[in-house]
């Protein structure tokens, strides 16, 4: 099922399960993983992106063995906060990803975190080729770390 709402997406989770951030691209998946206590986003793997079929198997496979209970996809909104031809792609993605997993799926405005993740990895003094190694689950990291932020002002509220 989609959420679009994030308290609703959290109130569909099991407690002490982690949930996994997906920036999605043309040619590759970054995969992030939350700790138990969705604290912490920790960027894992990136996955090379062939057709839907395969990358949702090598993607179920990885969640499952992380026994993660629930998705959060970056959603690329124009700067604007506008959606274009990249929004409608995550969400075809998503409604596909359905049809292989009952995880409850939400979206989260991934707007800069790509280029927060390319500056984390400068800040690093990581070189250009590790970075392009790297960017997409860090980036993904980055996506899950905000989601995992509401949750937790959330639960306080």
């Amino acid at each position: 099922m989609i959420l679009d709402d994030i308290s609703e997406f959290a109130a569909a989770l099991p407690s002490m399960a982690p949930i996994a951030g997906l920036d999605l691209g043309d040619k590759t998946i970054g995969v992030a993983v939350s700790d138990r206590l969705w604290s912490v986003a920790t960027p894992l793997e990136t996955i090379r992106r062939k057709k839907f079929g395969v990358d949702a198997a090598a993607l179920m496979a990885l969640l499952e063995k992380r026994e993660v209970k629930g998705i959060v996809l970056g959603l690329p909104r124009n700067m604007d906060g506008s959606e274009g031809p990249r929004c409608q792609k995550t969400r075809a993605f998503a409604r596909n990803l359905q049809g292989v997993t009952d995880l409850p799926l939400t979206y989260w405005d991934e707007r800069l975190s790509t280029v927060a993740a390319e500056r984390a990895l400068l800040l690093a003094d990581t070189s250009r080729a590790k970075r392009s190694e790297v960017i997409d689950h860090v980036a993904a990291g980055f996506i899950l770390q905000g989601v995992l932020d509401r949750m937790q002002h959330i639960k306080r509220a």
